[in-house]
C-alpha cells in the first residue's frame, strides 16, 4: 500500500509509525533540510518550494491513500490548488483524509459538540480550515473519491505534552472558571486513521478527540503529581501573559463529543483520557525531556 503525505510533521509521522503495512511512503515539506533528514528514514520527502507539479502529481497519482495534514494559506489548500485537475481524473487514491481542527465550530459555551452541529468558525485560522474542508469535500463529490475529514481536538505526545512543559519551565496553571478544553494523543490520531482506511466512507466528518474534556489547569496539576514536583502557581486569566494566539483559545469553549468514530470505526481509544497518556509518557521517562 502507498501513502502520499502533504505536510509529513508530527501527526502525519505518528501515521506513518503506526504499523500499517506501507510499500511505499512519499509526501512533502517546506524545508529541503527536512526532506533530506526523512529520506535517510526511507520516506521519499520533497520540499515544497523546490519540488515540481509534475513530481507531486507522480507521487499522487500512484498512490493508495492520501493524507493531507498541512494548513491552508490565506488564498486556500495549496495541494489542492496545485494538483485538482489531477486528483479531479484520477482513479487513485482510494483514500482521502483530511486534517482539520475541532477549531471549525467555534465557541459553544461549553456545550457538548457532535459532527451534526453546524461549523461556525470564527478565527481566520478556523474559517480557512472549514473553507479547506469544503473544498476536499466538495472534490469528493465531483469524482466519487472517498474523502474523509477528521476534525482533532489538541494534539499531545512524545515531547509534546504538560510533562515536557513542566520540564522545560514551560507550564503555566491559568484559570479560566468553567474553561476546558479538548485533547487526543497522536496515537490514538494515528489509530483513528488506520480504522477509517479499513473502512472508507466518502464525504465523512469525524471528530477526534478523547473521552474528557478538561480544565487545562487539571492537566498540567495531574502532570507535576506524576513527576513528584510542586506544579506551578496558579494564574488568574485575566493576569495570564498570553499572547493573542494563546488568548484566542480561550475565548472559544466547547466539549467534544466522540461517539461517532467509537460506533462507525469500532475506535477504543489506548489513552480515553490524559491522565492514560500521562502516566505512558511519564513511564517512558517523558519528564526527563529538557
Amino acid at each position: 500500500m502507498k501513502l502520499f503525505v502533504f505536510g509529513l510533521g508530527y501527526t502525519a509521522q505518528a501515521f506513518i509509525r503506526s504499523g500499517l503495512p506501507w510499500s511505499r511512503v512519499a509526501g512533502t515539506v517546506r524545508s529541503a533540510g527536512k526532506a533530506q533528514s526523512l529520506r535517510r528514514d526511507g520516506i521519499a520527502a520533497l520540499s515544497l518550494d523546490e519540488a515540481s507539479d509534475a513530481e507531486i502529481a507522480a507521487e499522487i497519482g500512484s498512490a493508495d491513500a492520501l493524507l493531507v495534514s498541512a494548513p491552508p494559506s490565506e488564498t486556500g489548500d495549496p495541494l489542492l490548488a496545485r494538483v485538482r485537475a489531477l486528483l479531479a481524473r484520477a482513479s487513485s487514491p482510494a483514500w482521502t483524509g483530511y486534517l482539520s481542527t475541532t477549531g471549525v465550530y467555534g465557541d459553544r459555551g461549553g456545550a457538548w459538540t457532535d459532527e451534526t452541529v453546524p461549523a461556525n468558525p470564527q478565527s481566520p485560522g478556523s474559517r480557512r480550515r472549514h473553507e479547506a474542508e469544503e473544498a476536499w469535500l466538495g472534490l469528493g463529490r465531483e469524482t466519487g473519491q472517498a474523502v474523509q475529514v477528521f476534525r482533532l481536538a489538541g494534539i499531545y505526545g512524545p515531547e509534546r505534552n504538560a510533562l515536557a512543559n513542566l520540564a522545560r519551565g514551560r507550564a503555566q496553571r491559568i484559570v479560566k472558571p468553567g474553561q476546558v478544553f479538548n485533547r487526543i494523543h497522536v496515537d490514538d490520531i494515528a489509530a483513528i486513521l488506520a480504522a477509517s482506511l479499513a473502512r472508507p466512507r466518502g464525504g465523512a466528518i469525524y471528530n477526534v478527540a478523547d473521552d474528557e474534556p478538561s480544565p487545562p489547569q487539571d492537566v498540567v496539576t495531574y502532570a507535576a503529581t506524576l513527576a513528584g514536583v510542586e506544579p506551578p502557581a496558579e494564574i488568574p486569566f485575566e493576569d495570564a501573559d498570553l499572547s493573542p494566539a494563546a488568548r484566542g483559545f480561550y475565548a472559544e469553549n466547547k466539549r467534544i463529543a466522540n461517539g461517532l468514530i467509537k460506533r462507525e470505526l469500532s475506535v477504543r481509544l489506548r489513552y480515553p483520557t490524559y491522565r492514560e497518556g500521562l502516566d505512558a509518557l511519564y513511564a517512558a521517562g517523558e519528564f526527563q525531556l529538557a
